[in-house]
């Protein structure tokens, strides 16, 4: 399948082609694995309460795992669980062989606290890539798990930039999910690299100096036309919904809404070299991620040297 399809004058970077690339790969690795080694990766989910979005997140997981030939366990607990009962699930996880990857849903119940959660889990379980010894590895550039949407951004720029050394780089966003690494993997590549957030005061002419911009604010429509340097690739991070009156007084309120990114797309797609659309562009690729970092995480932890996918 084409992953970069035509549309005015910007190449359309193909998040569901790419996505399933890493699927594809992925699946034939498990199956390589299970038929040599006899192990079948294993990623273990847990969910806190019964947020609507998170329940459909954990749901896709799910399915995608087991149709990449993985085992999937889901873990769904009281709104009211405590801490310790948290935890010590964590502990349990840790320490099961069958489960290569563990990921604790987020948001979790305000009573919880994230932080704690997070570093209780193995790191070399951690296929979200939020432990802080999994940050501090990407953060100086040593082997580690990568947060999937990050990895998700960088294997599609490595698909349409082979080398990245020298392009200077802007991220919109500083958040320890995307923004944060995100900036440390493009350093990592030896781009030179912004950051600007909430507080800068000069995003568009930081915009204006980008070879490649990476939105990831949660402000839809934030970045303009004017703001891009002709040619730029733009990979735009952000997933809102927002109002859709020209979609009719359906008797279904979500049928109003339409999901639209942090990019003013049809601007944007006039000026840029190449862009992801939201939806269709880096949303396909978090998931896949997940089970190339769970495939990851079987090899290290297995003593396999199999890891799927790089990108240095």
């Amino acid at each position: 399948m084409n992953k970069i399809a035509q549309f005015q004058e910007a190449e359309i970077i193909d998040g569901r082609a790419h996505a399933e690339d890493v699927r594809r790969e992925v699946r034939e690795k498990a199956a390589k694995m299970k038929a040599t080694h006899g192990i079948t990766p294993g990623l273990a989910v847990v969910l806190v309460g019964n947020d609507p979005a998170s329940e459909v997140y954990v749901r896709s997981k799910g399915k995608q795992a087991v149709d990449a030939g993985m085992n999937s366990f889901e873990f769904r607990l009281a709104e009211s669980t405590t801490r310790d009962e948290l935890l010590c699930l964590i502990e349990r996880l840790n320490t099961d062989p069958e489960v290569h990857g563990i990921l604790v849903q987020l948001p979790l119940p305000k009573h919880l606290p994230s932080t704690l959660v997070i570093n209780a889990i193995d790191p070399r379980k951690d296929v979200d890539g939020f432990h802080i010894a999994n940050v501090g590895m990407v953060g100086t550039g040593q082997d580690a798990i990568v947060p999937c949407t990050p990895l998700g951004c960088m294997l599609m720029l490595r698909a349409y930039h082979p080398d990245l050394r020298g392009k200077t780089a802007l991220v919109i966003g500083h958040s320890n999910v995307v923004g944060k690494p995100m900036a440390r993997l493009l350093l990592n590549a030896d781009c030179t690299v912004m950051i600007a957030h909430k507080s800068s005061t000069n995003i568009p002419e930081l915009a204006r100096l980008a070879d490649i911009v990476v939105v990831a604010a949660g402000v839809p429509g934030l970045v303009k036309a004017d703001w891009i340097k002709p040619g730029a690739t733009v990979i735009d991070v952000g997933i809102n919904r927002v109002p859709a009156p020209e979609l009719g007084l359906q008797e279904d309120s979500s049928a109003r809404t339409k999901i639209v990114g942090d990019v003013d797309f049809n601007g944007v797609s006039r000026v840029a070299g190449a862009i992801t659309p939201v939806p269709g562009g880096v949303g396909p690729m978090t998931i896949a991620c997940l089970l190339a970092n769970t495939l990851s995480a079987c090899c290290h932890l297995s003593g396999i040297d199999d890891s799927p996918f790089q990108i240095d």
